[in-house]
């Protein structure tokens, strides 16, 4: 199954069939100064600037962000720009849903909203902060496929400032149409859908000439070895994620009912199976978690690269890549 796997991957990169969603590839294509033309066009369709209100130019900023606090967790931002207006942007791709996103980016946008405030500084030097949440799942199902959320009075329905605004792209619930027919936010949902043939991409490509630019760029990064390396291995993991999830779900609700059963005597069988159900889950995602990080590291070793080269990409540390190494040695003999 994960030869096979690997095999349809890379079938897929042979046929120029990307996954415009994969965080490896997204950040080549969108988080680059010298691409920075691309991102402008996306978030001028996305946040339906026109005119005025456009977004002229955009500054790339540092992804990560330090904690606020010593016992707060810190975090990395798939793409973070400050535009002309000062406004401060965070995109990020989220392809497998791990029922987190609503606090997930409102813990991103808090951290954002204050980056560069501290002592002495005004409150009115707040800028706007927005997040752009590009969802390969369902997490609203009675919302449109864009869905935005800011801060209202439940009265009178006035909103409160432009400070906080929260974007969702469910791109999985984009239905296709006639190209001329799409507007310019539903083209580039339509670049991100992957349900386009070659003929209905080209036809988008000479419509929207910057998601001509980005497919290029995509063309460009699958040129080079090591990126298309990391977007495979990344295509890889987050299929096993999916299969271990699904696994740890079936595995939970066997432990379960037998965890619950002992338990139910003395508890009550309804709390026993709830308690057990979750320990179960929880057993069963840690250990295709540490299943699917070794299955990477052993095809990064079988298509020839070092230790060291491995340990940068999986951020596994290099005594631990040499130690797993030396069973991938024992396995081939």
């Amino acid at each position: 199954m994960y030869i096979s796997l690997k095999q349809q991957i890379e079938t897929d990169i042979a046929n120029k069939k990307y996954n415009h969603l994969n965080d490896q590839l997204f950040k080549f294509v969108f988080g680059k100064e010298e691409r920075k033309g691309i991102t402008i066009a996306f978030l001028n369709a996305a946040l339906e600037r026109e005119g005025e209100n456009e977004i002229k130019d955009i500054t790339f900023a540092n992804t990560e962000f330090s904690p606020l606090a010593e016992q707060e967790k810190s975090g990395r931002l798939d793409v973070y720009c400050v535009t002309n207006n000062g406004e401060k942007v965070d995109v990020e791709v989220q392809i497998n849903n791990k029922g987190n996103i609503e606090k997930r980016t409102l813990f991103y946008w808090a951290n954002m909203y204050l980056i560069g405030f501290t002592h002495g500084h005004n409150y009115k030097e707040l800028k706007p902060a927005i997040t752009i949440n590009l969802l390969n799942y369902t997490n609203f199902s009675k919302a449109p496929v864009h869905s935005v959320y800011s801060v209202y009075n439940k009265d009178t329905n006035e909103k409160l400032n432009n400070d906080l605004e929260l974007h969702f792209f469910e791109i999985n619930k984009f239905q296709k149409k006639p190209i001329e027919e799409m507007t310019r936010i539903e083209r580039w949902l339509a670049y991100f859908s992957n349900k386009l043939n070659a003929k209905e991409l080209e036809e988008l490509g000479m419509k929207e000439p910057m998601i001509q630019n980005a497919m290029n760029a995509s063309d460009t990064f699958m040129n080079d070895i090591s990126e298309r390396l990391a977007y495979l291995n990344r295509e890889m993991a987050l299929s096993d994620e999916v299969t271990n999830r699904e696994s740890a779900i079936e595995k939970g609700i066997e432990i379960g009912h037998e965890k619950g059963l002992a338990e139910g005597i003395e508890k009550g069988l309804a709390e026993g199976i709830e308690k057990g159900l979750a320990e179960g889950i929880e057993k069963g995602l840690a250990e295709g978690q540490l299943k699917t990080r070794i299955e990477m590291i052993y095809a990064m070793m079988a298509d020839g690269l070092e230790d060291e080269r491995i340990s940068r990409i999986t951020k596994e540390p290099l005594e631990e890549v040499t130690r797993i190494r030396k069973k991938f040695i024992k396995q081939k003999k």
